[in-house]
């Protein structure tokens, strides 16, 4: 089956009900990865990666916006009040996309590990351009006419990080050690990002995605070659792994309750602003 716009997919309740799911998902990730994306600002490693890195950010936070945007056609409520109004249980992002930069805060000495964003910004990057890739020929055609012109921007997103990934793995010892112990890190969690969540078989039965496993093969074929050019191992587990839980299934950290109050702190008070 397939639906060429919002008013016809509603209709179908059960179809409607797989497809929040994955938009839910699609959503938070992006909405959670800008945000800590965003607090480096100022604070990257070069004026250039500033810019750069700014620019992904508000690339990204324009995807989130998108995706809010779809799920208030298909009546889940006002855009602005699903980025900013849902509690954090209620959030279907990966755990690895909350955790916190680093040590400190934004607002204060922040001490932030730039070897930690890089590898969770290239392994996230890698798995929304497959991701992507696969919405193209969802059965859900406005998702689908997204995804492509999504990839426009994705590319140039996965270039960055790829070769950040690239140079500070083939750089100097204490580079590559840094490196190393942030690849188990996101490694630890990243099979949150990789899952589809308890309603996977559904969303590939009803054409809106390719399988979770299928998604996952293609993410472990590419970033394998990665790792085999730069000698880089992986990590003991053949396959990422969720071990501080399924954020999908509304799992979270207090990271994820701190990031939300804010981000939503100016939207309380002002809720007819635009975010």
């Amino acid at each position: 089956m397939e639906y060429q716009t919002a008013e016809e997919a509603a209709k179908d309740e059960k179809y409607k009900k797989i497809l929040v799911e994955l938009l839910y998902q699609l959503a938070d990730d992006d909405f959670i990865t800008a945000f800590r994306g965003s607090e480096w600002l100022g604070i990257a490693p070069h004026i250039e990666e500033d810019v750069a890195f700014s620019s992904i950010n508000q690339d990204t936070m324009g995807h989130a916006a998108i995706y809010y945007e779809m799920l208030e056609e298909l009546g889940e409520g006002k855009a602005d009040n699903l980025a900013h109004l849902r509690e954090a249980k209620d959030r279907r992002n990966a755990i690895i996309l909350e955790e916190v930069n680093g040590q400190g805060s934004y607002l204060e000495e922040p001490r932030y590990d730039w070897a930690f964003a890089v590898v969770r910004n290239y392994f996230y990057d890698l798995a929304k351009a497959i991701r992507l890739q696969s919405l193209k020929n969802s059965s859900y055609k406005p998702l689908a006419h997204v995804a492509e012109k999504m990839m426009l921007e994705q590319y140039y997103h996965l270039m960055h990080w790829q070769t950040w990934f690239s140079q500070l793995v083939d750089a100097t010892m204490d580079a590559k050690h840094r490196m190393t112990a942030a690849i188990e890190k996101v490694w630890a969690d990243f099979g949150g990002v990789l899952t589809l969540g308890e309603f996977g078989e559904e969303m590939e039965r009803l054409g809106l995605i390719e399988g979770e496993q299928m998604l996952k093969d293609k993410w472990m074929k590419e970033i394998s070659k990665v790792f085999e050019k730069h000698a880089v191992e992986i990590p003991n587990n053949a396959s990422p792994t969720m071990i501080r839980g399924d954020g999908r299934s509304g799992e979270f950290t207090g990271d994820l309750t701190e990031a939300l109050q804010r981000l939503s702190e100016v939207y309380k008070l002002d809720p007819s602003a635009s975010w």
